[in-house]
């Protein structure tokens, strides 16, 4: 996916906030696969802010590098506010950010379920004092889901740190 001028705002947007305050971000992404963190890195000095990106597609990485219990993935599933919220709670402990964001969904065009259809994310935003998790079902294709998804946490850190 290309990092089109919105995202790059954001991203650039962000990072003022960020310096602002005087926080470091970081990310914990499955659907999007790193795409967060390209978004924030495409910036031009994102090294002052930006600490670190977790890719954690599969099960095992999210309990392996995010320390997300087992029993959470299990009980509530890989795509779910809870997981989410410990993907995010993760990357804080794993890093040297102050704030972090965390991205888990299905993105397709295959594995949905009725309860979890095509275009379900789960998001979370953790940083002192705040933690959040969103679940949204977002419309459109693979592309258009985890481009939607990158705009929405870009979008809930700069809400959160503004």
């Amino acid at each position: 996916m290309r990092i089109d001028d919105e995202l790059y705002q954001l991203a650039v947007a962000l990072g003022r906030a960020a310096l602002a305050r005087g926080v470091r971000i970081a990310t914990a992404e499955s659907c999007t696969g790193g795409l967060v963190a390209g978004a924030i890195t495409a910036v031009a000095g994102s090294s002052d802010w930006f600490d670190s990106g977790f890719v954690t597609y599969s099960n095992e990485a999210k309990i392996r590098q995010l320390a997300v219990p087992p029993r959470t993935i299990e009980q509530f599933g890989a795509v779910s506010e809870k997981t989410a919220l410990s993907m995010a709670e993760g990357a804080l402990k794993a890093s040297r950010a102050q704030w972090t964001v965390a991205v888990t969904g299905i993105a397709g065009p295959a594995g949905g379920t009725p309860d979890k259809p095509v275009g379900t994310v789960c998001f979370a935003w953790v940083g002192p004092g705040a933690a959040k998790a969103y679940r949204a079902c977002l419309p459109g294709d693979r592309a258009g889901i985890r481009r939607e998804s990158v705009r929405i946490a870009l979008q809930g850190l700069l809400d959160r740190l503004a």
